[in-house]
């Protein structure tokens, strides 16, 4: 895993194959998603990958009705808007990411501190293929 750069370009490879990676600092041991090549913490500046177990709760989150263009193109609107949220992994770094799953319509059935799980969604064909990092509810 190491041959990978600890940068985004590194991350958003890692999840093309389906990992949820973070950095975690040698020096305090503070993980950070997504990683970071230099730690803010205690600037230490070993950084190694470490793979996350995909799943948290919910800190925060939104409805967003008027998105970018990408959105805008997958058929996100006024009419039909989407949630983006806030997730704190069990391992204690947050990660911001679209929230699948959830009625956006009604924002007031979705709960902060909901369990999530990790979600990959393929986006894309051939050359222009990229993998977008989303959670969605667990049912318990």
């Amino acid at each position: 895993m190491a041959e990978k750069p600890i940068n985004d370009y590194g991350f958003e490879q890692f999840l093309n194959e389906g990992k949820l990676m973070g950095s975690m600092c040698n020096g305090c041991e503070t993980l950070y998603v997504p990683p970071r090549s230099l730690c803010p913490g205690c600037r230490h500046s070993e950084m190694e990958w470490t793979e996350t177990a995909g799943e948290g709760r919910l800190a925060a989150f939104t409805s967003i009705s008027i998105g970018t263009p990408a959105m805008i193109k997958e058929g996100y609107d006024r009419n039909n808007p989407y949630c983006s949220g806030v997730v704190e992994l069990v391992e204690g770094a947050r990660v911001v990411a679209r929230i699948e799953g959830v009625d956006s319509i009604h924002p007031e059935t979705v709960e902060v501190g909901m369990r999530l799980r990790v979600k990959f969604l393929n986006q894309g064909t051939d050359d222009d293929r990229g993998t977008v990092l989303a959670f969605s509810p667990i049912e318990e």
